[in-house]
């Protein structure tokens, strides 16, 4: 069968999209392509990228221009089953429905709770603008063929507004973790992910001021007045920045690292989520800060793998780093807990045999 996998937003290689997703399909025998903009055209395990040009200078030129320019060449490719990933692409999902193709949306986050945490939006509009836009949403999947959502809260949602919902979560590869050399470690702790006012970063730098030890910051500091802040404050003299890495580069810096952080804020798009970063931190042998949000203490309390502190307290997460760091026998045992927990429950596998079963349905 002739898959086509559609992003108008992500990159050609995102983690989920390609490195899950598409890889998963072409090795169970689908034939796979990914259509994404903007992306350069090649072919890799199987899956043949297209990337489709639309340069535009703006997100609003973005949302317009972009999914019209995907959607014309999605019909040249006529293939068997759609499946995509960005909430932008919605209307011309349902005019693929109506056209007679098998449609998947793949929701990677409940948008509009997301909505409501949006620094780009000003915050007197984002009430307004999630509701309008979750009327529209639910309104759109109940054409769909089916829903792939990335939790199981968000699986439940949608399931109220169409049968074909399951739940496909975002865990690690095992085999991307596998190798890393423990032993190997430097005095300090790291954070990888987007980094935001939301995600923590204010009360993170701040925990940081006087550490003993340091703090390996990956990823993009978004917008820049923020960083511009952050670098004034006495604790950014414990940051090593990063910047953006690719996935060896994320796995060398989980190897020398002690602890992981994800110590986002209790917005409401953050309580149900379940972070693939701290997967990978567990996967990877590290013992984990994360917020007191209550399914992510259940995993971390019911595996023993880390500690639980109110995000929105610096010295909460500065004392369980401390714990950690100067306590290296205990924070090794929660560690190699964790890591078993994500070789026996939460990784891609077990995730991968879901979306073999739900492309197996559609068929």
């Amino acid at each position: 069968m002739k898959v086509c996998h559609i992003t108008t937003v992500h990159p050609s290689k995102d983690v989920r999209i390609f490195l899950k997703e598409c890889k998963s399909l072409s090795k169970a025998g689908y034939n796979v392509t990914l259509l994404a903009a903007n992306a350069q055209t090649e072919e890799e395990d199987g899956v043949q990228i297209i990337g489709v040009p639309c340069p535009t200078k703006s997100r609003l030129a973005r949302i317009k221009k972009t999914p019209k320019a995907v959607y014309h060449k999605a019909l040249e490719l006529d293939a068997d089953i759609y499946h995509f990933h960005d909430p932008e692409f919605l209307p011309y999902a349902v005019k693929l429905v109506k056209r007679g193709k098998k449609v998947v949306y793949d929701v990677h986050e409940d948008v509009p709770r997301q909505i409501k945490g949006k620094y780009w939006i000003p915050a007197i509009f984002r009430g307004t603008i999630a509701s309008v836009y979750e009327k529209y949403e639910n309104k759109k999947a109940k054409q769909l063929s089916y829903i792939v959502a990335a939790t199981p809260t968000i699986r439940d949602r949608f399931k109220q507004f169409n049968a074909n919902v399951v739940d496909v979560c975002n865990y690690p590869m095992l085999e991307e973790l596998e190798g890393i050399n423990t032993a190997e470690k430097e005095n300090s702790v790291c954070y990888i992910g987007s980094i935001t006012k939301v995600r923590g970063i204010v009360e993170l730098v701040e925990a940081m001021s006087g550490a003993s030890y340091r703090l390996n910051l990956a990823g993009k500091v978004q917008p820049t007045s923020l960083r511009e802040g952050l670098v004034k404050e006495p604790g950014w003299q414990q940051i090593n920045e990063l910047g953006f890495l690719d996935r060896k580069e994320v796995k060398e810096v989980l190897a020398r690292s002690r602890v992981g952080i994800v110590t986002l804020h209790p917005i409401v798009n953050y309580l149900d989520a379940l972070p693939v970063k701290m997967f990978e931190y567990m996967a990877a042998g590290l013992p984990v800060v994360a917020s007191e949000f209550p399914i992510w203490k259940s995993i971390i309390e019911e595996n023993d793998c880390g500690i639980c502190v109110n995000p929105m307290h610096p010295h909460a997460i500065r004392a369980a780093l401390d714990e950690l760091i100067n306590n290296p026998d205990r924070a090794t045992a929660m560690g190699e807990r964790g890591r078993k927990a994500v070789w026996e429950k939460y990784n891609w596998s077990i995730e991968e045999q879901k979306l073999l079963k739900t492309y197996k349905a559609l068929q």
